[in-house]
């Protein structure tokens, strides 16, 4: 396994919700954690894949979010995956709200980090992308790693 910087602020990364969604917009979040949560999401042991986001009664919850058990846990430990409230302001739920009545769209996190000793949880409204959409992006990534390589020569 390699080695992980001990500054770098970022937990967790969807790299499935790049690869499945356009990215319309972003959002920074709270996220309403316990005690061994918090230390759990320390030791980097979250998984946001196939997590989304659902507004219900004026509020954001961040469903289907492993967060793993921690270690040095006693009885009071935390349930693995559990829906977990995010904290934004009421606008943004609203708008977030507006959005997810349009067709074909949903909210789902992007990332977990850190920023001044707090964990956050940047999210994002996004449009599903279709087979071909998904398999344009590849070929573009392709092509871009190919320039650069030869740039280099």
């Amino acid at each position: 396994m390699p080695r992980r910087n001990p500054d770098d602020p970022v937990l967790a990364t969807n790299k499935k919700a790049f690869h499945d969604y356009t990215i319309l917009e972003r959002y920074e979040a709270g996220i309403k954690l316990t005690g061994t949560e918090v230390k759990s999401c320390r030791e980097r042991a979250v998984t946001l894949t196939d997590s989304f986001v659902r507004i219900s009664d004026g509020e954001a919850w961040l469903h289907n979010a492993h967060i793993a058990v921690y270690g040095q846990g006693n009885r009071f430990n935390h349930p693995p995956k559990q829906q977990r409230k995010l904290l934004l302001h009421a606008a943004e739920i609203r708008k977030l709200a507006q959005m997810l009545g349009e067709k074909g769209g949903t909210v789902v996190p992007l990332r977990v980090y850190l920023k001044q000793g707090l964990v956050k949880v940047e999210i994002a409204y996004c449009k599903g992308k279709t087979h071909g959409d998904k398999r344009e992006d590849l070929r573009r990534k392709q092509d871009d790693l190919e320039a650069r390589r030869a740039m280099r020569r």
